[in-house]
């Protein structure tokens, strides 16, 4: 059932938005949920949830470069996986506003993405 699933030309995408979601709680979640803890204590807890980060962001990038993309192909998509998690996490978990800023930074990014897939 894995190997079914790796097969697939969507996994290593699934995986980076899994990775994503574990990086964007281990870099910020103590801000929420540790905020008064010693720095020691949020330090572990990223570390505990970057663990899984690695779990999926590791065989991810593996079928890309399987797949042959490039590094830079690589990290622009996960640069965008990045922004599509986290603005949502931004404005849910934290409350933020939400600005017109994070549009035109996605723009950007897919400016990004044009001019590192062009070549392929």
């Amino acid at each position: 059932m894995l190997n079914a699933f790796l097969g697939q030309p969507y996994s290593p995408f699934v995986l980076l938005i899994l990775s994503n979601i574990f990086m964007t709680a281990a870099w910020y979640g103590h801000l929420k949920f540790l905020h008064n803890a010693p720095i020691w204590q949020a330090v572990l807890f990223g570390w505990a949830i970057a663990f899984f980060e690695y779990l999926f962001m590791i065989p991810a990038n593996r079928l890309l470069d399987a797949r042959g993309f490039s590094l830079g192909q690589m990290k622009i998509s996960q640069e965008v996986i990045t922004l599509l998690i986290f603005v949502p996490f931004m404005l849910f978990m934290f409350k933020q506003p939400f600005k017109l800023d994070y549009l035109w930074a996605a723009l950007c990014l897919l400016g990004a993405v044009f001019f590192v897939f062009r070549s392929a």
